[in-house]
């Protein structure tokens, strides 16, 4: 099952390839910002969906926290995803 997950952003790591980490429940992976319009820097600390490397849009707290929650009662699903999450990288 493939899912889109909601993560923070927490730092730029590539400007010109608008890459940066967000975190998912714990977990920082680097994804590619560019599907979403506007300067990286301006999405620090904000939520945004995500789905296989790529934040697909930026989303509100309420919903990303309302989301994860709903996402750790499939349990099982959810984490595979998760591990799934762990061994992705965007290089």
């Amino acid at each position: 099952m493939c899912l889109a997950i909601p993560g923070r952003v927490v730092e730029v790591v590539d400007d010109a390839n608008q890459l940066a980490k967000v975190d998912v429940a714990g977990v920082r992976r680097t994804v590619n910002l560019a599907l979403l319009d506007g300067d990286p820097h301006a999405l620090l600390g904000s939520w945004v969906l995500i789905h296989v490397g790529f934040a697909l849009s930026q989303i509100d707290e309420r919903e990303a926290l309302a989301t994860l929650a709903l996402l750790q009662e499939m349990g099982a699903d959810y984490e595979q995803e998760l591990r799934e999450l762990r061994e992705s990288a965007v290089e």
